[in-house]
C-alpha cells in the first residue's frame, strides 16, 4: 500500500473507526488510541483489501482491539470503576446527555457479540448481510444476535429506569 492510499483511507474512515470505538469503549482516549492502532495495523501489515471493503476490515480490526481492551482486567478494576471526568453540559441539554449515559452504559452490559452488531447496525448503519460478511458469520446468526440484543438493551433499560 503506497502514502497516497494510505491517506485516503484514513481521511475516509478514520472518523467512523474512531466513532465505533468511542461507543465501544466509552472513553475517547482509548478510541483514539484504538483508532491508531488500526491504521498502524493497515499500514504495517498492507493487508489485501478489496475495493469497497476496507471500512469493513477497519471496523472488524477496531472492534477485536476494542474487544481485547473491553476484557482487559485492568480497565474493568480501574477504568470501570472510577467516576467519568467530564464537563457539565448546559442545563437545557442535561436531561439529553443523561438518557445518552445510560444508554451507552447499558450497551457496555451486553455480551460482545450483542454489542457488535448493535454499534454496527444503529451506529454505522451497516445492514444484515454486511454484518454478516464484516463479523464473517451467517445472516441468520447477525440477525439473531441484533433480535435478541435490542431485548436484552431493553431489560438492561427499564432495570435501569427501576431503579
Amino acid at each position: 500500500m503506497d502514502e497516497r492510499q494510505f491517506e485516503e483511507l484514513y481521511a475516509k474512515y478514520a472518523n467512523d473507526v474512531l466513532r465505533v470505538s468511542y461507543f465501544y469503549l466509552g472513553d475517547r482516549q482509548q478510541a483514539e488510541d484504538v483508532t491508531q492502532d488500526v491504521f498502524v495495523r493497515l499500514l504495517t501489515s498492507s493487508p489485501d483489501l478489496e475495493a469497497g471493503r476496507e471500512k469493513a476490515w477497519l471496523l472488524k480490526v477496531a472492534l477485536n482491539r476494542c474487544r481485547d481492551l473491553w476484557r482487559a482486567a485492568w480497565v474493568k478494576r480501574v477504568v470501570l470503576g472510577s467516576p467519568a471526568m467530564e464537563l457539565t453540559p448546559a442545563p437545557d441539554r442535561m436531561e439529553e446527555r443523561l438518557e445518552r449515559q445510560e444508554l451507552l452504559s447499558a450497551i457496555h452490559k451486553l455480551p460482545a457479540d450483542f454489542r457488535d452488531v448493535i454499534l454496527l447496525h444503529y451506529y454505522q448503519g451497516y445492514g444484515i448481510a454486511e454484518m454478516a460478511q464484516i463479523l464473517k458469520v451467517p445472516e441468520g446468526t447477525v440477525s439473531s444476535r441484533l433480535s435478541r440484543g435490542r431485548k436484552k438493551l431493553e431489560e438492561l433499560l427499564k432495570e435501569s429506569d427501576a431503579q
